[in-house]
Formats: structure tokens, C-alpha cells, sequence
């Protein structure tokens, strides 16, 4: 079966793996330091708080803008669950607003027609990697959670997603375009929040043991700064995700690479929808090839895994699911749970790989 989503491991991931373990750092230690410095140079962030999942992340950015409690945040409903989860999980209500059918991110237009009363802040997801305009979202003068989970490689008018808002959050699981396994992190505009992260990472604590002992005497003592779960990151992750991050613009590469192919060899398809391009003033991490297709997806999808083809959707909207409550009507995440369906990009696809699905779905019969 040829999988839909995949990472590229090898030798140097093994070599990164191998020296922290032969130095007995398996949890936090400098291979963390280590990823956090290199990963904020390579996109040039303020600074970068590395956590054990996005999921996570996205939890401790709402924590740090300290909203009032019981507020509103407009999330799009076209996203993956833990985005609403961090919002109620920090005592708040997940608003959620619709899509563009194009680009499958919020607006400006989707944000304004979800406002209320008790909005005080916006998630913006960047969805497949493809930048939301989080310069036109800045009118709103909302508080801006970005969400590049889909977006380590992603540029708005030159500088990295992630960065563009307040608080931006990043995934490293095992299929994206970093993958680490489980990991994530943080950045924002604000230095102290990313010094705050670090604090509150370790179930509050001002410092862990490995970097207390560098800076007092007796490092065994702590003090407790807020009430927070644990959300340690691991030296064995950090390993992972340091090799990956040397060789992300050759995996960004071979991902942009089958992009290309399937935008010119699926251009003539009339009953099926291609992906937008990112525009002149952005750039894109191709993190997932999301077509729509408007007639007979589901069964398009089985002939496509009849052929050994894995395909799925991201992400079943997220207003449909009764434990949020929502009784929003939103067209555009409704259509595209009914016509969007993700074919498969990633790195460890053989040319054979992408061979064989171009000419599987060029043979479909809609």
C-alpha cells in the first residue's frame, strides 16, 4: 500500500539517536538546547520552546495569552480537533468560522461573520502548509494563535509562518514534513512569552534540573510558578529532529517536486479539483495534496485503494462534532467534507510511487 503520508529516516537520524543514548540524555537536555537554537535560526524567530507534541503547543499558546476566562476564540472549523481542545482545555469557547473553498484557510471575511461579543483572540491555521493572510486578520486587532502545524516551511512576504501572529505553534509528528515521532513547539512576538513556555513546560516549575544545576548551587530545589501539565520535549526527539532539519530542504525538495507533477498532470481532469499554489509573496510546505472531487468521492477513494492507493481526509469538520455544541452552518467545510480528499505526498515516495498514482487517477471514470 502506497501510504499517504510518510517521513524520510536513515543513518543520520540513527547517528543523532545513537550519541544521546551512549551519552545517557533520553529526556531534556542539550540536544533539546541544541534543536531549539538551530530550528529559531533557520527561521529566524525571536527564540523557540520546544514541547513533546503540537497538540500540546497549542495549549500552552492559549495559556499564554491570558485571555479572561470563558472567552471566545474563532477557530475554522476545516482543522484538526486539538486546535478546539486547547481552547476549551484553557476554559474558553472555540467559535468556529468557515473556509475558503481554495485555499481550505480562514479569512478575514469567515472571521468577521463569527465574531461575538466575547471574541478575544483567532487561531489561523496555515492548512497543507499553504500561508492564511494573517496580514489582513491583523485589522481585527485580535490577539493571532497561528497554527504551522502544516507550515515549517512556509513564508509570507518573506518571513516564516509561525512568526506572522502573537504565539505561533509548530507539529514534529511522525508525518510531517519534520518528523521527530511526537514533538512540537513554540515561538512568539514577545520574548517573554517563549521564556514563559519554558517555565510552564516542566508542570510549572522555574527550571528543570538539567538547567538549574549550570546556575545554583543546590539545584534539587524548585519553585512552582502556575498550575500546568507536563509537556517536557525528549533528547531523543531532539536527536531526530536536528538530522531532519539538516536535510529539510532536500525532503522540501522531492515534496514540492510531486506537487508539480500532479498539478500538470491533473490539470485537464474536469471533474477534478487541484489544490491552489501558493501566490508571489508566499511560499508553501506542501504538507498535503488536498484535492476536491465533486461527484463519487468515496468511491473514487475506494478505487483508489483498490489499486493499493491510501487516501483519507483532513480533516472532518469539526462544527459536525456534537461534543463542541456548535450549531453553526458553514457551506464551505460542509462541501468539502463531501468532495475533499487527500492524495499522497511525502518524501519516501518512490518516482514508481507517483507513477502509479498519477495513472490510477487519470483512469478513474467519475
Amino acid at each position: 500500500m502506497i501510504n499517504v503520508f510518510g517521513s524520510l529516516m536513515g543513518p543520520e537520524e540513527l547517528a543523532e539517536v545513537k550519541s544521546s543514548l551512549e551519552a545517557q540524555w533520553i529526556g531534556i537536555g542539550p540536544k533539546t538546547a541544541r534543536f531549539e537554537a538551530a530550528f529559531a535560526e533557520r527561521l529566524r524567530l525571536p527564540g523557540f520552546t520546544l514541547l513533546d507534541s503540537g497538540s500540546n503547543a497549542l495549549h500552552m499558546a492559549i495559556k499564554l495569552l491570558d485571555l479572561p476566562p470563558g472567552s471566545d476564540v474563532i477557530v475554522p472549523s476545516f482543522t484538526w480537533i486539538a486546535c478546539a481542545h486547547a481552547v476549551v482545555l484553557c476554559g474558553h469557547r472555540p467559535v468556529f468560522c468557515d473556509v475558503d473553498l481554495d485555499t481550505h484557510n480562514l479569512t478575514l471575511k469567515t472571521v468577521e461573520k463569527a465574531l461575538t461579543k466575547k471574541t478575544k483572540a483567532v487561531m489561523a491555521v496555515h492548512y497543507a502548509g499553504l500561508p492564511a493572510r494573517i496580514d489582513a486578520l491583523k485589522k481585527l486587532r485580535l490577539p493571532i494563535v497561528e497554527d504551522a502545524a502544516h507550515a515549517v516551511d512556509s513564508r509570507l512576504k518573506g518571513t516564516a509562518c509561525g512568526s506572522l501572529g502573537d504565539v505561533g505553534i509548530f507539529s514534529f509528528d511522525a508525518v510531517k514534513n519534520l518528523a521527530m515521532g511526537e514533538g512540537g513547539g513554540l515561538t512568539a512576538k514577545d520574548p517573554k512569552r517563549i521564556a514563559r513556555a519554558r517555565q510552564l513546560r516542566y508542570c510549572g516549575i522555574g527550571k528543570s534540573g538539567f538547567e538549574a544545576s549550570a546556575s545554583k548551587a543546590r539545584w534539587w530545589e524548585y519553585s512552582v510558578t502556575d498550575f500546568f501539565p507536563k509537556m517536557l520535549p525528549s533528547d531523543i526527539a531532539a536527536s531526530i529532529g536536528l538530522a531532519q532539519l539538516r536535510k529539510l530542504d532536500r525532503m522540501q525538495g522531492r515534496r514540492k517536486a510531486i506537487w508539480e507533477v500532479y498539478q500538470a498532470e491533473f490539470a485537464g481532469l474536469p471533474w477534478l479539483t487541484r489544490p491552489q499554489d501558493a501566490p508571489k509573496d508566499a511560499r508553501h510546505s506542501y504538507f498535503t495534496y488536498c484535492v476536491r472531487v465533486a461527484a463519487r468521492r468515496d468511491a473514487f477513494a475506494k478505487f483508489l485503494y483498490d489499486k493499493g492507493i491510501y487516501t483519507t481526509l483532513r480533516y472532518h469538520p469539526l462544527h459536525l462534532n456534537p461534543i463542541y455544541g456548535s450549531k453553526a452552518k458553514l457551506p464551505n467545510c460542509e462541501r468539502l467534507n463531501e468532495e475533499a480528499l487527500s492524495l499522497p505526498l511525502h518524501p519516501g515516495l518512490s518516482q514508481e510511487d507517483v507513477e502509479t498514482i498519477v495513472a490510477a487517477v487519470r483512469a478513474w471514470k467519475p
